[in-house]
């Protein structure tokens, strides 16, 4: 079956947030995802919006998703950051990632974006294995850090 590889629209937030929650149960963390489809929404296609994402689809049906924001390096400029890549459990091994990932660098390189950073759980093998295959950066000297609201 051919894969499409295309912007994320309005449209696709239902699935984008399903897909979303199928990626916190594989990260054992689904109680995590507490975020309303109309925020979600909004953060993406409102008048401001804060992400961006690719989906691919195969006959139609989004199989998987690659949502990104802009970070501000004051080293570097402009970073692409890689919130979420996630293909659906049952379309996996078909390259989908591949070519999500692939759009991700077309898109950075056709921004000018400076790098893309994302953060991957340190028991991930799968997704480690993936990200080596880029020749990927890890860095284990930096420590994640966030505060509650």
């Amino acid at each position: 079956m051919a894969i499409t590889i295309r912007k994320a629209v309005r449209e696709d937030c239902p699935r984008l947030l399903e897909l979303v929650k199928e990626l916190a149960v594989y990260e054992k963390a689904p109680e995590q995802v507490t975020v309303t489809m109309d925020h979600f929404t909004e953060s993406g296609f409102g008048p401001r919006p804060v992400w961006w994402a690719f989906v691919a689809e195969e006959q139609g049906h989004i199989q998987g998703f690659a949502l990104y924001y802009i970070r501000y390096s004051t080293w570097k400029g402009q970073v692409m950051y890689l919130e979420d890549i996630l293909v659906t459990e049952n379309a996996r091994g078909k390259g989908i990632g591949q070519l999500l990932f692939n759009r991700l660098v077309e898109e950075a390189k056709e921004k000018g974006f400076k790098r893309i950073s994302w953060q991957v759980l340190e028991w991930n093998e799968p997704a480690i294995h993936f990200y080596k295959k880029y020749k990927a950066d890890f860095d284990g000297e930096w420590l994640n850090a966030s505060i509650g609201l």
